[in-house]
């Protein structure tokens, strides 16, 4: 890395938040008040960016070249990002435009529920369609939702306890490959369980949990992208990677994943197991985050901590630990979390362009590809969004994304 880029870091500031006694979320007022200030400030540039932007777009971001969003009409997997990110918009200012906006968008993702060529269809309709049924009790959205659950299921292979990540069903390449990005797409089956009665969907994010935390967890903490098996028998082949550095590094946004997606499934089933896997998980990404608390792309590539960025590792992360405090009554992931959110919010913002159509910059989508080093991604301005109303408005937040524990 040369001196340019090292030039770029900076150490983090922001003072720390705490958790009450109890371990439930505190109120904003126990968070420092400048760092309230300065997300309630990052939230309402991003609404103002939505206000501009919004209205003009008719398909998916997927992300950005030369600052200007490129698009999909199908969605690709990030499709239900840009109708979530107006959900979270709606839900700090309570402007009815970015409440039909996110209706009229969510709608074009209905032909993915009977997408069975996909492990994402969690990150498709859970920010989109089932945020949606939650504000508007419209039981088309939930009726959707179940139904992508219906197809996502199809995906399990029970020989070897696990949701297959990528390829059609009747591919046989990637047949017995599963990667940590899948954890995040569980919450969708265990909603599926929950509205419908029906066990099997949870049985099998359950399942394939436990089949991901024994094959993905080294002994510190550190993840694998990928693991694969021999699809017909069930064994284990081994760990590999496509968006980390190497089969033994750590890329920071699967890390991400999993603190995030750990921590949820230990809510809605309450094994122990799993929230051991999150704290795991969060104390070796918060060992490797730099000084200036902006994720590098691999914790472990060998230009880290001075490599090229990923600001959306750090909003997934910021997420995933301010749930972990609350889950774990341990006051020091909720701190980290801010101090991360506080972080992106000053130094990886587009607020210095005037034809920046994101609100998140310094996102990395996939290094060894060289595709898309240090651009704007739609989940990045999703979770930041995400993170900071988990500050500012947590209870308006849990009606959308539901934050309960089923225990």
């Amino acid at each position: 890395m040369n001196v340019t880029r090292r030039t770029l870091l900076t150490t983090a500031a922001g003072a720390a938040a705490t958790v009450t006694a109890s371990g439930t979320t505190p109120a904003v007022a126990s968070d420092s008040t400048g760092q309230t200030v300065a997300l309630r400030a990052a939230a309402d540039y991003a609404a103002a960016k939505l206000r501009v932007v919004a209205p003009g777009v008719t398909a998916f971001p997927t992300g950005t070249e030369f600052e200007k969003w490129v698009y999909s009409h199908t969605g690709d997997w990030v499709g239900g990002f840009w109708p979530g990110t107006l959900w979270m918009a709606y839900l700090h200012t309570g402007d009815e435009q970015f409440r039909a906006l996110a209706l009229t968008s969510a709608e074009k993702l209905a032909p993915r529920r009977s997408d069975t060529s996909t492990h994402d269809l969690g990150f498709l309709f859970s920010p989109s369609w089932v945020t949606a049924w939650r504000i508007t009790g419209d039981a088309k959205w939930r009726d959707g939702a179940i139904e992508a659950a219906s197809s996502l299921v199809q995906r399990y292979n029970p020989r070897g306890h696990f949701i297959r990540a990528w390829g059609a069903l009747p591919d046989p390449k990637d047949a017995g490959r599963i990667i940590m990005d899948t954890i995040m797409n569980l919450d969708l089956l265990d909603f599926a369980t929950r509205q419908t009665g029906d066990s099997r969907y949870r049985d099998i994010a359950v399942e394939h949990a436990k089949t991901a935390q024994r094959v993905f967890v080294r002994p510190d903490g550190s993840t694998p992208h990928v693991f694969d098996f021999d699809p017909a028998t069930g064994k284990e082949i081994g760990p590999g990677t496509v968006q980390g550095y190497s089969a033994q590094s750590c890329w920071s946004r699967g890390q991400s994943w999993g603190i995030y997606g750990f921590t949820t499934m230990y809510r809605r089933t309450g094994e122990a197991s799993f929230l051991t896997t999150a704290c795991r998980l969060a104390d070796f990404a918060l060992r490797a985050l730099p000084p200036d608390s902006v994720p590098v792309w691999d914790y472990l590539a060998p230009q880290a901590p001075y490599d090229v960025k990923d600001a959306s590792a750090g909003v997934v992360m910021a997420c995933g630990l301010i749930d972990l405090a609350g889950a774990t009554r341990q006051p020091r992931y909720r701190e980290a979390g801010l101090r991360i959110l506080s972080a992106t919010a000053r130094t990886c913002l587009t607020t210095t362009s005037t034809r920046a159509q994101a609100v998140v910059a310094r996102c990395t989508r996939n290094r060894p590809s060289e595709d898309g080093v240090e651009i704007s991604l739609p989940y990045a301005d999703y979770y930041l969004l995400e993170g900071i109303l988990r500050v500012l408005k947590p209870k308006e937040l849990d009606a959308a994304i539901d934050l309960s524990s089923e225990r």
